[in-house]
């Protein structure tokens, strides 16, 4: 018996940062939506537990215990066996969360192998264990993030069409805060409940009005960024345009998918080095 289950990129279509709190936690907002791409989990039975890691961005990962695959896997049950297998499609330390999403999707497969049949509340709980961002990668549903990410409200998201690009380059999420609170960027922001956005138009808006606070941070210590959201920005394609995360990867929302697909087509034979993927996002 095998499993397979889908651990989708998560995107911060907003994303709103403080100054740091006592306990050295950044307080954050952010709405959050999920794409039409990401990694593979495939789970069989086996003896022993193991993990081979394949696809495009494989060689940038081990299958070692500190890979949140395993972490995950321990978690759930620290004594059974699977031959886990990792296709890793998407960037890593691209602020897509990937690596949460992979977590979370481990928990749901091994949880269907092994015949545990917890309920996606329990499985939360264990999955905070890993991070903060792996309990909203566990419903894989549009969601208000608060706190420091790990208070989680579902919200509405209509349909959306747009493009991912990555310029081909990691950005460590710790550096970025670093030069978030160097760059002494961190305010105060008023606290708001979970966004109901019926229409594209609306997160146009909130994209156009809030942005992401990281994105700064993240140009000073990539410049490149700067040339791949003015890029985006300058599409008449692109609604939108903005950072996901702590970057690197951006994306650019546009009117319908035949416009993604287009323009994304249009920025890769351009930009050879970057990672660019027509995708959807949110309604899940």
């Amino acid at each position: 018996m095998s499993v397979r289950v889908f651990a989708p990129a998560k995107i911060n279509l907003t994303l709103e940062v403080g100054r740091p709190r006592a306990d050295g936690y950044h307080p954050l907002q952010s709405a959050v939506v999920f794409a039409s791409e990401g990694d593979w989990i495939e789970a069989q039975a086996a003896d022993a537990l193991t993990l081979a890691i394949t696809g495009p961005f494989a060689a940038g990962l081990q299958a070692d215990e500190n890979n949140l695959v395993l972490r995950a896997a321990r978690l759930l049950d620290p004594m059974r066996g699977a031959a886990l297998k990792l296709e890793k499609n998407l960037p890593i330390a691209s602020g897509i969360g990937g690596g949460s999403s992979d977590a979370a999707a481990t928990l749901l497969a091994l949880n269907e192998l092994w015949a545990i049949g917890l309920p996606l509340e329990d499985l939360s709980r264990l999955a905070a264990k890993l991070g903060a961002d792996v309990p909203v990668c566990l419903h894989k549903r549009s969601a208000w993030m608060s706190g420091a990410g790990e208070t989680v409200a579902p919200m509405r998201t209509p349909a959306l069409h747009g493009v991912l690009v990555n310029p081909g380059k990691p950005l460590a999420t710790p550096a970025v805060y670093r030069r978030f609170d160097e760059l002494a960027l961190g305010g105060m922001f008023q606290p708001r409940g979970a966004r109901d956005w019926a229409r594209a138009d609306d997160v146009v808006a909130a994209v156009a009005l809030c942005g992401n606070d990281l994105e700064a941070p993240a140009v000073s210590l990539m410049p490149e960024l700067g040339d791949v959201l003015q890029t985006l920005r300058a599409d008449p394609r692109a609604l939108c345009a903005a950072l996901s995360g702590s970057g690197a990867t951006c994306f650019a929302l546009t009117q319908m998918g035949e416009d993604a697909r287009a323009m994304a087509e249009t920025l890769a034979a351009r930009n050879r080095d970057w990672w660019v993927r027509a995708a959807t996002f949110g309604a899940a």
